[in-house]
């Protein structure tokens, strides 16, 4: 199945969203995955969010509705050793999720291919390729005994698309597109897994690629209340789509 929008048809979807949920969002410090998370927190959601800054991820946990209830941890998503170690950690302390948000990405400075160093592009697919894949590795087998589950891989527009001076991010998110489509057919009943483009969004990264005029899209906090709703009304129906918040 592959939709370029979404929405909400039935009771028994947003029901379920009604739900409290445990949702577990890699690259959780800044961006897209903060906002998401402060936002679920406050709609009285369990975030389990991981990222390499331990700091900002201090920060966070302050900002968490119910604090207490969320877990926040270092993790190198790139690292197959440190995903690992994050789901022995979430086993022992029971927490399985019921919705996955793979969210840790980078992108490359603007510049041609072959003006790339081997070591930023590098870092591009071990983030945004192998770091969805290390998820994968460890948390569906952990999935799989509920019989249902969400797992959202983060795409992007470039990865439907191609734009000059980021090749190794438009290659890591068509990477991301076609890995999800692939996995959505392994996945028994009651599971779905898509790739969603979050739009155009001021980030970080969109200001590396557009510089000031970035300031002229959506904040991170205002796409989040959409997204939020969009990902929490996601159903097995929807498995194998590439959406767009």
């Amino acid at each position: 199945m592959t939709t370029a929008s979404f929405s909400a048809s039935n009771t028994a979807a947003v029901a379920a969203a009604a739900a409290a949920k445990t949702v577990l969002i890699t690259g959780v410090s800044k961006g897209l995955g903060r906002a998401l998370a402060v936002e679920l927190s406050k709609r009285g959601h369990t975030v389990i969010g991981c990222s390499r800054a331990q700091e900002k991820l201090n920060s966070l946990q302050s900002e968490l509705s119910s604090p207490d209830r969320h877990l926040l941890l270092n993790v190198d998503v790139r690292s197959d050793n440190s995903v690992k170690e994050l789901a022995r950690v979430m086993m022992e302390k029971k927490f399985v999720p019921d919705i996955i948000v793979n969210n840790a990405g980078t992108i490359n400075k603007n510049n041609r291919i072959w003006e790339v160093p081997v070591e930023e592009f590098d870092t591009v697919i071990d983030t945004n390729v192998k770091g969805i894949a290390n998820v994968l590795r460890h948390f569906i087998p952990l999935m799989l005994p509920k019989s249902r589950g969400i797992i959202v891989n983060m795409s992007s527009g470039w990865g439907r698309s191609g734009a000059a001076l980021v090749a190794p991010y438009c290659a890591s998110k068509w990477a991301v597109e076609g890995l999800s489509r692939a996995v959505a057919k392994e996945m028994p009943d009651g599971f779905a897994v898509v790739a969603l483009s979050p739009g155009v969004i001021n980030t970080e990264m969109l200001q590396s690629c557009f510089g000031n005029s970035a300031s002229g899209y959506q904040t991170p906090d205002t796409w989040s209340l959409k997204a939020a709703t969009m990902i929490l009304n996601l159903t097995a129906a929807d498995n194998g789509a590439s959406l767009t918040v």
